[in-house]
């Protein structure tokens, strides 16, 4: 096997030849710039996350814009990227950053960064390593596949024992010099060479000292997590009430799906149209027309939902909303938080897809 340094050695030289240098957050790479880019990037690939981070470095150029920013803006601009929590997160961990000394804003260790929601050990780490240069590990999915296949580290990689046997390695293999670019490279190498399937190995720069490419097991490492019970499916009714060019909206609660963000109401499947818009604040003599649009399905990481768009039109607003905290009048336009679906649903649909109710 190849030493620790020669490892990185080998890594760093593979990535100052074919690595990823001209994303946006490199250039230039602040800690503000770096944690915003690691928040978006968990869970979500580079090439989906530069058109939104630019969108979010145009809008919050410091973290103090971010904390004085009103969430749904925040939301708003997160749109379309999922995982929402993410956004909350990021929110509130500006607010707490804000009141630090102007001066030094920016803890410079993972433990310090580690107190702020949603920030999490390997994402810690990265920003300590790339925007201070402070040697730090990093164990994000890219670097957990390369360590598993390199080392045939066993079991799932979720578990407890590969978990501490893969940071023991990401914490040998991390140089003292150049650590900021070291942990570019082994993302670059995992998202890149090492990939989940059709993995590159030819241009792969430590293949002679990988343990699953001698054995020719790359595609059984990192192992597997037992299969999870069938996806559920739910079904769900959505109202899109509109008057005019406004349409009614409902907050989502903070935690669950899509929390916080505004949604047409969402119903049970069975019920009524006729009961639940009054509990909306919806007199049924106001409803010119209803009609069913086709359902669609959405995918969650562990359900399915099938989505009934039931689109609503009035002939006037009500006098007043039924309750102004969750549900409120808005512009299809208007600057806040909505999940993809709810874009979808709230975007004016083709009549040709319409069933209209008499």
């Amino acid at each position: 096997m190849a030493t620790d340094d020669d490892f990185a050695r080998r890594v760093l030289a593979w990535w100052d030849r074919h690595g990823r240098k001209d994303l946006p957050w490199q250039h230039p790479r602040t800690p503000y710039r770096v944690w915003v880019s690691e928040v978006m990037l968990q869970q979500t690939r580079a090439g989906t996350v530069v058109a939104y981070f630019e969108r979010f470095m145009a809008a919050f150029p410091t973290v103090h814009d971010l904390a004085n920013a009103d969430l749904d803006h925040v939301l708003h601009l997160w749109s379309g990227l999922g995982y929402y929590a993410r956004a909350r997160n990021l929110h509130e961990a500006a607010r707490r950053l804000a009141e630090r000394p102007a001066t030094d804003p920016f803890p410079r260790d993972v433990a310090g960064w580690m107190e702020l929601p949603g920030i999490g050990r390997s994402t810690a780490g990265a920003v300590v390593a790339q925007a201070f240069g402070e040697r730090a590990s990093i164990l994000d999915a890219n670097v957990r596949r390369v360590l598993a296949r390199h080392h045939k580290v066993a079991g799932a990689s979720s578990s407890s024992h590969a978990q501490r046997t893969l940071w023991c390695w990401a914490e040998q293999h991390t140089p003292v010099q150049r650590v900021a670019d070291y942990t570019q490279a082994i993302m670059d190498l995992g998202a890149t060479v090492c990939r989940s399937t059709k993995p590159m190995c030819d241009a792969c720069p430590v293949q002679d000292t990988c343990a699953a490419h001698a054995t020719g097991e790359e595609a059984q490492f990192p192992h597997r997590s037992p299969r999870k019970s069938a996806r559920r499916l739910e079904r769900r009714r959505f109202f899109v009430i509109t008057a005019g060019d406004l349409v009614l909206l409902e907050k989502r609660p903070a935690n669950g799906v899509w929390g916080g963000l505004w949604s047409p109401p969402e119903r049970r499947e069975d019920e009524p149209l006729d009961e639940c818009l009054p509990r909306l604040g919806v007199e049924l003599a106001t409803v010119a027309e209803t009609t069913h649009a086709a359902p669609f399905r959405h995918g969650f990481s562990h359900y399915d939902l099938d989505v009934l768009p039931v689109y609503v039109h009035l002939t006037r607003l009500p006098a007043e909303v039924r309750d102004g905290v969750s549900l409120r009048w808005a512009r299809r336009d208007d600057a806040l938080g909505l999940s993809a679906v709810a874009v979808k649903l709230i975007t004016p649909p083709q009549r040709s897809l319409l069933e209209t109710n008499p």
